[in-house]
């Protein structure tokens, strides 16, 4: 088998083995991509069994915002085989592929929805939270004075601000980029609305489409509580992507359990020299001191002397940090730790390979609990 970047003489293999394995939209999605000048077919790879496309995947530009800090990062999708050439270890191939285009890109994390366990082979740990999505109870009262139609690619600047609105008070934000947007607007497989009052836009949402079955809404960002009631009345959905809190009265109760976006950290010394900035911001108005992260195999020292912190020391085994004054920290919860909703002291009651020690205050300043908003190219 040839693993490689696609060429545009694949664009027709790639979108019709995509089809045949997922649905027909997903196909349109395929053709958005390989052929917008921002994207193209550098962006997926495939597996040829001599002019045969018989599997492929995607690696797709993103930005996540950590307090306020933009990381590099990639987001796998659209991974499809040919039946007939299954447990062949095909996609193992392609995600090295991307994981080594991904690096090529200068990113510094990949990220991905997946099947359940499937991608914790290649490197991947469930880390930050998918939003539920809850049935509608009852549909919010139209609101008087508010239209919706279609968005267009010359709504692409106000559904940016729109969303960038409502992902303001998360500590961890992904947002769509520009070329992500068009083919969200020209997609079929969701629709993607503009709601107006007085001729202005003041809400925005993105739904499945009807022929698929029960709608579901998400994406959901408004000027106010009556933009977003008016969204939800106007597009009626069965069920919605929970994130507005004008919209609780009306959903059905949370479930137990909790979906996770899957994360991989590819280089953790050059993640965590990227991540410089924010823990100097976390520990502003902390005492001078010595700061030791055991990762088991392998540890980093460094100074924080009330302003600044001073150059990583990376040494190699360590198996009881906390012995020595530091955390301890299983390398495969450290995405988690870094992005996830439970800090150190929530990881710390799950798992005895991840602790705080002697000094609880400082790990607790550096790893607290983030939360997050993220927008991915599928609805949850």
């Amino acid at each position: 088998m040839d693993i490689r970047t696609s060429r545009q003489e694949d664009l027709d293999q790639v979108e019709k083995l995509i089809v045949s394995r997922m649905d027909p939209s997903d196909g349109v999605d395929a053709r958005l991509l390989m052929t917008d000048p921002d994207a193209g077919c550098d962006w997926v790879g495939v597996a040829a069994d001599g002019d045969r496309i018989v599997s492929t995947a995607t690696m797709m530009d993103e930005t996540m915002t950590l307090a306020g800090l933009d990381i590099p990062t990639g987001q796998v999708e659209q991974v499809a085989t040919d039946a007939e050439y299954e447990g062949r270890g095909l996609v193992r191939r392609l995600m090295g592929w991307a994981h080594e285009e991904s690096a090529r890109r200068g990113h510094l994390l990949q990220i991905m929805i997946g099947i359940p366990y499937f991608y914790r082979q290649f490197g991947y740990t469930y880390s930050i939270p998918v939003k539920q999505t809850r049935p509608l109870e009852r549909t919010p009262e139209p609101v008087a004075g508010h239209t919706i139609r279609r968005a267009t690619e010359a709504d692409i600047p106000v559904l940016d601000r729109f969303q960038d609105d409502a992902q303001r008070s998360a500590d961890l934000r992904m947002g769509h980029t520009a070329p992500c947007w068009r083919w969200l607007i020209n997609r079929t497989g969701s629709i993607t609305w503009v709601v107006e009052r007085d001729g202005s836009p003041v809400a925005t949402g993105r739904s499945t489409p009807p022929e698929e079955g029960d709608v579901v809404l998400g994406e959901i960002a408004g000027v106010d509580d009556d933009a977003v009631k008016a969204l939800v009345a106007l597009v009626n959905p069965a069920e919605v992507v929970e994130r507005h809190a004008a919209l609780e009265e009306y959903l059905a109760p949370r479930r137990p359990g909790v979906e996770q976006y899957l994360v991989r950290i590819p280089d953790v010394p050059r993640l965590l020299e990227h991540l410089r900035p924010v823990f100097t911001q976390r520990l502003q108005g902390h005492e001078p001191d010595d700061v030791l992260l055991g990762f088991y195999r392998t540890h980093v020292r460094f100074r924080w002397d009330g302003n600044e912190i001073g150059p990583y020391e990376w040494g190699g085994t360590m198996i009881g940090p906390g012995e020595e004054g530091g955390a301890g920290i299983a390398p495969d919860l450290l995405a988690p730790l870094l992005f996830g909703p439970h800090g150190i002291d929530g990881l710390r009651r799950w798992f005895s390979d991840v602790y705080p020690g002697p000094k609880s205050d400082l790990m607790n300043r550096l790893f607290p609990p983030v939360t997050s908003d993220l927008l991915t190219f599928y609805l949850p």
